[in-house]
């Protein structure tokens, strides 16, 4: 095998089982092939059950389909309970789901869309599932982040939701700096535990459908530099799929390519803004999370 973590280094998956959110396309896809072709049981867990369809049958392996909202968190009460009442044990949660650069919208909740969808739908859906990964060995939270963090990136916790005056980039930053910084608050209360560990990645710049929520005045030319400038799909998967599957991989780690800028490249471990491991912040922000989605955790 190469030196350089490529899909080949995946270790064999029989008898896993991993549930990826926004697994229908583009990196979250790539992720539930390769863990299915590993041997895991996978759960695409997505928005649109028959575009979940589409893509299962696109897949070989053991793959089903999970109806999740994760802008509506009726609908991630509904689906962590299905899967529940599916899967007694859980090996992988990946939290890959995402929006970026929306235009100015709500949750089904009241909340702004990149925060509530990116950030406290994924909250949300670990803290309903995590007991059924504490008790097995390996277990991994993987939630994906995105270089995007450090871009006019803070919490606001003044106007979590944007409503004073919006600003697509600055909400992106906001909710993918709290993705971090869930994954890091959520490490140091699973340490104790010694079994589940949280690890973040992030994909670089990749040719997803991600993009297409830009405005317009810049989807052209990125379409025409998408090639130079990005990566296919598979190759930004590989930071998370190394995040959760490498046996190196410690809890509290940060994945990304490995290449200039962390644009492009093999997944190696990198560091992630010096705002993200702002301890109080972390602590304060899973407070919030806790009272806005009404879930608490089985770790304090």
């Amino acid at each position: 095998m190469s030196g350089k973590w490529n899909e080949q280094h995946i270790p064999d998956q029989r008898g896993r089982v991993a549930v990826v959110t926004g697994a229908n396309t583009g990196l979250g896809f790539e992720t539930a092939r390769m863990l299915a072709e590993r041997g895991a049981r996978v759960i695409l867990a997505v928005r649109d059950v028959e575009k979940g369809k589409q893509a299962a049958a696109r897949i070989t392996g053991d793959v089903a389909v999970q109806a999740l909202d994760l802008a509506s968190l009726d609908s991630v009460r509904s689906a962590a309970a299905d899967l529940r009442t599916a899967h007694p044990r859980i090996d992988l949660l990946i939290n890959n789901a995402g929006v970026m650069y929306t235009p100015k919208q709500t949750t089904a909740d009241g909340f702004e869309l990149q925060f509530g969808t990116n950030h406290l739908g994924h909250f949300a859906l670990t803290g309903l599932l995590l007991d059924r990964l504490l008790d097995v060995p390996g277990s991994r939270v993987v939630t994906v982040s995105s270089a995007g963090h450090r871009i006019r990136a803070a919490i606001h916790f003044d106007d979590l939701n944007w409503e004073r005056s919006y600003s697509r980039m600055g909400a992106y930053g906001q909710a993918k700096l709290a993705n971090l910084m869930f994954t890091y608050e959520l490490q140091r209360r699973l340490a104790p535990h010694g079994t589940t560990v949280a690890v973040a990645a992030h994909p670089g710049v990749s040719n997803t459908e991600l993009i297409r929520n830009s405005p317009a005045v810049l989807r052209a030319p990125v379409a025409r530099l998408a090639p130079l400038l990005t990566q296919k799909a598979a190759m930004g998967a590989l930071p998370t799929l190394r995040a959760a599957t490498d046996p190196a991989v410690r809890g509290g780690q940060y994945y990304g390519p490995g290449g200039r800028l962390e644009v492009r490249g093999y997944p190696e471990l990198v560091e992630s803004s010096a705002a993200s491991h702002d301890r109080d912040v972390q602590q304060r922000l899973w407070t919030v999370s806790e009272e806005l989605t009404g879930v608490t955790f089985p770790v304090r």
